[in-house]
């Protein structure tokens, strides 16, 4: 093997390449930043604290890999841009030494109901390869074992014209295997619709029988069906005939005229599959969704198990192992059973395969199984599940960025994140961490502090340097780093208790416990152990339960905390009152919009290929409103400097005087209990935080009437300093007589609780059985649990 010959050369001194080590950011002002100078160091991990809403998203992800990701769609020809998102350049005078980034964030994955953990990893697509192969018997390629593939077969003739009247016919043929169950369609859940629940059969179709939502007697929808031609509108629907009843829940699409415009009419059943049952229950209006909850039951398909495969898939197997069987087994067990695996023909393949594989169990997600739907992970296990094709990469000098990795870890997990994060860094890479938890920040090279406060009052850089450093500056960060909460001297006596049985969901064992009521519970465990499983699962779903779970708010630029939380209702009818005019003049949605902009508040003006260019609108002046709707006043104030002020003034400007709206007052009292009193009441949602976004979330549905309170990780996207206050919020529910159960890792809120409950002691099918239960004192004491340890730990016992 031969090798080039080198020649030794002094160097003069260092390469110029040597140079750029650094990221330079020089004037960013996106979202609040206020003209942010700094300088990362790269191939160094940097992590970015500072409250909730300072703009450290706004920094990294906005401004730093939002930029990196425009300027690598601009090398792209015109032809393929024109089918890419249009990124507009964020609000920085410059950013210099930017390397391509990779952003690995807290959003949640497709919950569409085929994409599983296995079809998200590209997992799926290496087994379907392995058991077109290795099984027996043969089925078929790959796509013979996919759930997203159906079968299909067709054949036909057609004619060739060669020309003098020559002319010859051809028949064809095609077919194709798919893996798809064709009862379920690949879902693996077959929905039952409750009839009674969409209209009322005592009635007929002229006295409005509909409970559906947007179906009203006046409406388009309901027009069509009752001047269809295929019913009496005064016969009431429990008399109707065979045929009517089959027409009017399941009839096919076909064309009718009314009142002289053609339409299409369609059964009941099929219209409302296409219009609610297709669509991710997630981003449904509450009132949509709470119909669909109501209406629709969905049950695991009888003819696939729950597999979403077709018995033929099913049939071919290696060794005594179908796909459905390895799809269903802990990834960790599939591990195994794919290292058992030795066959020379595919060996490429399984060395993928196990990489693959044990890149899970070494992330901390070996309990997870591939048929998981994906929907169905939280916010870290979506993040980590993301993380999996960057373990082994052989790309080096990239930059990596993470919103919040310890998201979703017990104590006991955060160390295996941290050693994945030096070890990308270690390569070669430059890796940003926004990070609120000490434990990760104590890893840093670097540490970027911004603030002092959240919205208007952050925004800049307060301090970057050292750990040491940030422990000394006197920052917000630098005076929380070290906070420990105290164990409590006493608790609460609990009232009652809410029990539960035999809990078998997911990987629970037979959960027998017994919930306190009146106390704060927390309920904790490492990362799949079966927490929201006990919870979210067992606890029955009955009026007077409030369940606020990790589910990410949805909202366009038009959505604010004042549209979002219900607010703006009893704003507009305070301004229509004072006026003597509707209500709608008030919504920059309806009709006192700025007719130039629409209520948007700006112009977009679609370049093509290049990025919109988004300009104030000059008629309103970005305030949304027309200008006749902007004379009418409440309390010397118009809508559009309502909806500028902060939650703090509007609290005080709706609570006495003219503007006296107690309605509004008690909303915005709930929004500053969460501490957002700095937001304004119009910011768009998209603006926000994850942090922001899920105190929202709390505030909004504190105003729920229920006595059982049940949060999904509260402390997500929380600063240390905004910890104390969720723990006073937390405190003065249970005061006032609701029972808070709280899933948490947090150990500022575990040594806050009345009522420990410890589920373990390992993940997946090593855990669902309760280890613990009692005070934290007893937790700290008998140290029997990793939560036990780890919990001494932090409070120094």
């Amino acid at each position: 093997m031969s090798k080039a010959t080198t020649t030794d050369r002094q160097s003069p001194g260092p390469h110029v390449a040597d140079s750029h080590d650094v990221i330079r950011v020089h004037g960013a002002r996106e979202n609040n930043l206020r003209d942010v100078s700094i300088e990362i160091p790269k191939r160094r991990l940097t992590v970015f604290t500072g409250v909730s809403g300072s703009g450290k998203s706004s920094l990294v992800f906005d401004t730093i890999a939002a930029e990196s990701q425009r300027l690598i769609n601009e090398t792209y020809s015109a032809f393929l841009q024109g089918f890419m998102p249009n990124l507009a350049r964020p609000e920085v005078d410059v950013l210099d030494g930017l390397t391509t980034a990779i952003a690995v964030d807290q959003q949640r994955m497709g919950s569409d109901p085929r994409s599983t953990v296995g079809t998200a990893t590209d997992a799926n697509a290496m087994l379907r390869i392995l058991f077109s192969r290795l099984g027996t018997p043969h089925i078929g390629p790959p796509g013979a074992f996919s759930f997203n593939t159906a079968s299909v077969s067709a054949s036909g003739g057609f004619t060739v014209d060669r020309g003098a009247d020559k002319t010859r016919t051809e028949k064809v043929s095609f077919s194709r295997t798919g893996g798809m169950c064709t009862h379920c369609e690949g879902r693996g859940t077959v929905s039952d619709i409750d009839l009674t629940q969409l209209y009322d059969d005592s009635k007929s179709l002229s006295e409005d029988p509909f409970t559906i939502p947007t179906y009203t007697g006046d409406g388009w929808v309901v027009r069509v069906i009752a001047e269809s031609g295929f019913f009496d509108k005064e016969k009431p629907i429990r008399k109707y005939t065979k045929k009517e009843r089959h027409d009017f829940l399941y009839r096919e699409p076909v064309k009718v005229k009314i009142n002289g415009v053609n339409l299409t009419y369609e059964g009941l059943i099929p219209k409302l599959q296409k219009s609610f049952l297709s669509k991710d229950r997630e981003s449904m209006q509450p009132h949509i969704r709470a119909f669909v909850d109501r209406a629709v039951t969905f049950t695991r398909c009888p003819d696939c198990d729950g597999t979403r495969l077709s018995e033929l898939a099913r049939s071919s197997k290696i060794g005594k192992v179908n796909i459905a069987d390895a799809c269903a087994m802990e990834i960790r067990d599939l591990a195994e059973w794919v290292r058992g695996l030795d066959e020379p023909s595919v060996a490429p393949l399984l060395t993928k395969l196990r990489h693959t594989l044990d890149s899970f169990v070494e992330i901390g997600l070996g309990y997870l199984s591939l048929d998981r739907a994906s929907g169905t992970l939280s916010g870290g296990e979506a993040q980590r599940t993301k993380m999996i094709r960057h373990l082994g990469s052989s790309l080096t000098d990239v930059t990596y960025v993470f919103d919040e990795p310890s998201i979703g870890l017990h104590p006991h997990d955060i160390q295996r994140m941290n050693n994945l994060l030096l070890r990308l860094r270690d390569k070669g890479n430059t890796v940003l961490v926004v990070e609120h938890k000490p434990e990760t920040i104590a890893i840093a090279d670097h540490v970027v502090d911004l603030g002092p406060g959240a919205g208007r009052a952050g925004g800049t850089v307060c301090f970057e340097g050292t750990l040491e450093g940030l422990r000394g500056s006197g920052t917000v960060t630098g005076r929380h780093l070290d906070d420990r909460a105290k164990i409590k001297a006493t608790v609460r006596k609990p009232t009652g208790a809410l029990e539960i049985r035999g809990a078998s969901a997911n990987n629970l064992q037979g959960v027998d416990v017994d919930i306190p009521l009146g106390v704060l519970t927390v309920v904790t465990g490492v990362a799949g152990s079966g927490k929201s499983s006990l919870v979210h699962g067992s606890i029955p779903a009955e009026e007077g339960v409030v369940a606020i779970d990790q589910t990410p708010i949805r909202g366009s630029r038009r959505s604010n905390p004042a549209t979002y939380t219900g607010l703006a209702d009893p704003i507009r009818k305070a301004f229509a009152k004072a006026n003597g005019v509707k209500p709608a003049l008030f919504s920059a949605n309806s009709e006192g919009a700025c007719p130039t902009c629409n209520g948007a508040g700006v112009i977009y003006t679609d370049l093509a290929i290049m990025q919109s260019v988004a300009t104030p609108c000059e008629e309103c002046e970005g305030r949304r409103f027309e200008a006749s709707v902007l004379e009418y006043r409440l309390g010397g104030r118009d809508i559009s400097e309502v909806l500028a002020m902060p939650v703090a003034e509007a609290e005080e400007f709706f609570g006495s005087g003219e503007a006296r709206t107690p309605a509004a007052h008690k909303i915005l009292e709930r929004l500053a209990d969460v501490g957002l009193g700095y937001l304004t009441l119009g910011q768009p949602l998209t603006t926000l935080s994850g942090g922001e976004r899920q105190r929202l979330k709390l505030a909004t549905h504190m105003g729920d009437k229920g006595g059982v309170y049940v949060l999904d990780e509260p402390t997500t996207g929380l600063h240390l300093a905004d910890v104390e206050q969720l723990l006073g919020l937390l405190d003065r529910l249970v005061d006032s007589g609701k029972s808070v159960i709280v899933i948490e890792h947090h150990q500022a809120v575990m040594a806050h609780a009345d009522w420990i409950i410890d589920l373990g002691p390992g993940a997946g099918h090593d855990g669902g059985r309760i280890v613990f239960e009692g005070t934290p004192a007893d937790l700290v004491e008998a140290r029997s649990t990793l939560t036990g340890e780890h919990l001494a730990a932090y409070v120094g016992a």
